[in-house]
């Protein structure tokens, strides 16, 4: 596969249909390999539509995947996807594409990293978050000074405890 022939829509919905289905096409509703094609989408001339004689379901060749009801040209979302191969940004992305950055995050092309489920017992370092005061950096750094003296406080008192409780334990 080569960038040229990403381009080119017909191609491209071409392409997914091999990948998608490379033993025939089949229904997503019920799996049913009995399809016959029923028209083409009228504003994506190549996108095939189908109807699935055993369910009588209609479905096209982006239904129930993640390029589904995006109202771009497959082109842009296909070119999308190997920007993102390639590790650039979301604003390169938007630049090359000539899209606006937040469609680029809100198609749902986007790699989001899977939900993880923490489980057992986790330990982690200590991490301080700075939030707020826009516009004014000084007391943003006046909170992080006062807080980190509070914390130093507590570090101190915990390491204490655990010497303390050392001693009285053996």
């Amino acid at each position: 596969m080569n960038l040229a022939s990403l381009i080119d829509d017909k191609k491209c919905y071409e392409m997914i249909r091999q990948h998608r289905w490379p033993d025939g096409v089949q229904c997503p509703r019920c799996s049913g390999r009995s399809v016959s094609r029923d028209g083409h989408d009228e504003t994506q001339c190549h996108r095939q539509r189908y109807r699935c004689k055993d369910c009588g379901g209609r479905f096209d060749d982006l239904t129930g995947t993640i390029l589904a009801g995006h109202h771009q040209p497959l082109s842009v979302w296909v070119l999308c996807l190997y920007f993102m191969g390639l590790n650039l940004s979301n604003l390169q992305i938007a630049r090359e594409l000539d899209l606006n950055e937040d469609d680029v995050q809100s198609t749902g092309l986007v790699a989001k990293t899977p939900a993880v489920m923490l489980e057992g017992e986790v330990e982690i370092d200590e991490v301080y978050v700075v939030a707020g005061h826009k516009g004014n950096p000084a007391a943003t750094q006046k909170k992080a000074a006062r807080d980190g003296a509070g914390a130093s406080k507590v570090r101190r008192a915990a390491a204490l405890w655990k010497r303390k409780s050392r001693l009285f334990s053996g």
